[in-house]
């Protein structure tokens, strides 16, 4: 009888296999110092890991307010009944960083620092460099670049677009903004004898406020009204008061 021992399995099932080799692998010089530098900075720290935690998720939250994302809370009723006192919008501080600029319907915050005061405000863009903005025609409207405006959708109810009359031609870089409650609303129509005749620089714009996110019973995007989109650009036509 053959009694010579046959291969076995148990012979290759013996040596480990590929993966049991890699996961019983110690962890690389980097692993291991980047886990030593965690542990160091934690002791450092009152509070050890937890703190450190958290002065990350700070830190995370002051650079994207910096840079990208900025909460502003609504100061008055003059952009009633779209954005309320109290109101806070995000405020998307990249909108206009690419190549980008304001638009005719946008809401933005600005700093109206030498030209409506010593604080941050939020209007619509009414004009921007080049437009002819003028109240009103013979039923009421604003005209932009001779083409009427219909504002129902989102001025106050029962304001008219303005009881003050205006002819202007907004200059190259700047914007002419209204509120939306023009009957509690100081804006360029009331600074129009005041340094920059009303109108804000491009570079005072701070963004553009894209999203109501508090109260959550108020929560909504803000979008461009389509009341401006047959305005033709400056140049393009005959403006006429």
């Amino acid at each position: 009888m053959d009694t010579e021992a046959q291969p076995t399995e148990r012979d290759r099932s013996s040596r480990p296999s590929g993966s049991e080799r890699t996961t019983s692998e110690p962890a690389g010089p980097e692993d291991r110092s980047r886990f030593a530098l965690v542990s160091r900075v934690s002791s450092w720290i009152p509070g050890g890991r937890i703190t450190l935690t958290l002065l990350v998720c700070l830190l995370f939250l002051l650079m994207l307010s910096t840079f990208v994302l900025r909460p502003f809370q609504i100061p008055s009723g003059s952009m009633e009944q779209g954005l309320r006192i109290g109101d806070r919008v995000l405020v998307n501080k990249l909108a206009y960083r690419f190549g980008a600029a304001p638009q005719r319907g946008d809401i933005v915050v600005f700093d109206g620092t030498g030209y409506f005061g010593h604080a941050d405000y939020i209007k619509r863009v009414v004009g921007v460099g080049g437009d002819r903005v003028v109240c009103c025609d013979r039923e009421g409207r604003i005209q932009v670049n001779g083409r009427p405006v219909d504002e129902s959708g989102f001025l106050y109810p029962g304001d008219s677009p303005s009881t003050v009359p205006f002819d202007v031609v907004v200059p190259g870089g700047t914007l002419f903004v209204l509120g939306d409650h023009r009957s509690d609303s100081s804006d360029s129509r009331d600074h129009l004898g005041s340094p920059g005749g009303g109108m804000i620089p491009l570079g005072g714009v701070i963004g553009r406020a894209d999203w109501i996110i508090w109260p959550f019973g108020h929560a909504t995007g803000l979008h461009r009204p389509d009341a401006y989109a047959r305005v033709p650009a400056a140049g393009r036509a005959g403006a006429h008061g």
